[in-house]
């Protein structure tokens, strides 16, 4: 919404990194000494998978470009990036259409990408995309349409008068990073951001980085931490997460004391 222009986000950097360091180091020294046998293998990467991953980065610097040069929407930028991918995908699908039917080793493949046949099928972009887990974009859709009709109602300010007025702004936005860890902290930033406080540039950095780190607090406060859930049931749940609960709390305040104390000047 133009309240933190994006050069002044890597003023964080060293809070976050100091956040996540403190964690670390705890953690470390609960790891043993073994090693992990890893298999080795020979993989190439796939043809195209170095062009897809450029555009990826592309896109990436063009929609930064677009907004600050020609004042454009973030998403036209990440759009123009997907159109581009689409464009791409089209000429890589019949590259490989061709070569599965014809059966010609194409020397840009991985061996294991040729040696097994339920591999062997031209790149789609649509069949990526039908994987993408809707459920969780639908759900990001419902929390911004509720966000939007509190506010419309007059709740989000009453919110705000309880939590910026009654308690101060450092205090506010300390606390929206803990709730982050049991509320996802793309609705808690979209509701303050829908109040729109009077804070500094210091408070709306600490709003971002407490509302960034915090979720970690709990493994269902980040995206990361749900997926993970998903992919090792076995060894990464709730409670194995919330054993180090404490050690994160402590990089959560020594970031936070971090940015207060290195970005000091961004605070009136």
């Amino acid at each position: 919404k133009g309240v933190v222009p994006f050069g002044a986000f890597f003023a964080l950097f060293v809070p976050a990194l100091i956040s996540w360091l403190v964690p670390a180091v705890i953690i470390s020294f609960t790891i043993s000494g073994r090693s992990v046998p890893l298999e080795r293998s020979n993989v190439r990467v796939r043809k195209g998978g170095y062009v897809v991953a450029a555009m990826l980065l592309s896109t990436i610097v063009v929609t930064v470009l677009l907004h600050h040069t020609l004042h454009l929407p973030p998403f036209l930028g990440m759009m123009l990036g997907l159109g581009a991918l689409n464009l791409y995908s089209y000429f890589l699908h019949r590259h490989e259409s061709k070569v599965f039917a014809e059966s010609i080793p194409d020397s840009a493949q991985n061996d294991e990408f040729e040696r097994r046949s339920e591999h062997r099928e031209p790149f789609s972009i649509f069949n990526i995309l039908r994987m993408v887990e809707w459920d969780t974009f639908l759900f990001f859709y419902g929390i911004m349409l509720c966000v939007g009709g509190l506010g419309a109602i007059g709740y989000l300010n009453g919110l705000s008068s309880i939590l910026y007025t009654g308690l101060g702004y450092t205090t506010a936005n300390i606390l929206i990073g803990v709730l982050s860890a049991i509320i996802d902290n793309i609705p808690l930033t979209y509701a303050v951001l829908t109040m729109m406080p009077h804070m500094d540039m210091g408070q709306w950095l600490l709003l971002t980085l407490a509302a960034g780190i915090g979720g970690s607090l709990l493994s269902i406060g980040s995206a990361a931490g749900v997926a993970l859930m998903g992919l090792r049931r076995d060894t990464y749940t709730f409670f194995s997460h919330l054993k180090w609960s404490w050690a994160i709390l402590l990089g959560y305040a020594s970031g936070i004391a971090a940015h207060i104390y290195i970005n000091a000047s961004t605070f009136k």
